[in-house]
């Protein structure tokens, strides 16, 4: 998969360039109560998430839920996007996350490593809090999606040799599903980039939710 990132935008000694989300902000509140038969799916990730720069009801959770009761599901997708978190910030949050919501989600779907990235954090310390992360949910039993990062071409190639075989490897240590790089098909395009080129616009994640949305689709019908 093709990946294009400007050099400017991704350049690890350029915080504010390379990540224009990078103020935290809070993830939105836990959904209402919810009816036996309704799927609860929890979006855990960052900016690309939350739905940086976009309206809510344009957000990657927002959307992905329409597109899953085009199919038929019955399901509510809680939007506990981030904007700015690293996968430490995800680690350190993510157990309050899961107790927030009313019940044990069906599904929780898990992006984070884009601003470890872009920062030039360790690919050895985003693999552990990875690993941590997906460790909880196994422990706790929820199924997990996993969508993928691929490093910006800048950052050469040993970084890239370290980072992006971490989603697969610990997809298939936990027996995750993988959708490998979120972007996939969208940073190539600057017709469905946000002027920062960094985050989708909305038709952007629209075909973000349309790569990924019959794999969750069959995550929910088990």
């Amino acid at each position: 998969m093709a990946l294009v990132y400007c050099t400017a935008a991704c350049s690890p000694s350029s915080d504010e360039a390379a990540v224009p989300s990078v103020e935290r902000t809070e993830a939105p509140a836990a959904p209402a109560a919810l009816t036996a038969d309704t799927k609860l799916v929890m979006a855990f990730g960052d900016s690309l998430y939350a739905g940086y720069g976009v309206k809510q009801d344009e957000s990657f959770p927002a959307q992905l839920e329409k597109a899953l009761s085009a199919k038929g599901l019955k399901v509510s997708v809680h939007n506990a996007g981030v904007s700015g978190d690293t996968t430490a910030a995800g680690l350190q949050r993510l157990t309050f996350a899961l107790d927030g919501l009313p019940r044990k989600p069906d599904l929780v779907i898990l992006g984070l490593g884009g601003n470890d990235m872009l920062r030039g954090i360790s690919p050895e310390q985003t693999r552990d809090n990875m690993q941590a992360m997906l460790a909880e949910l196994q422990k706790r039993d929820i199924d997990v999606v996993l969508t993928g990062m691929i490093a910006a071409p800048n950052l050469g190639q040993d970084y890239a040799g370290q980072f992006n075989p971490i989603f697969t490897d610990l997809a298939r240590q936990y027996d995750a599903e993988l959708y490998p790089f979120f972007l996939d098909g969208v940073i190539t395009d600057p017709k469905l980039m946000l002027p920062d080129g960094v985050h989708p616009n909305p038709k952007g994640i629209a075909r973000v939710v349309s790569g990924i949305s019959d794999m969750v689709a069959r995550e929910l019908r088990g």
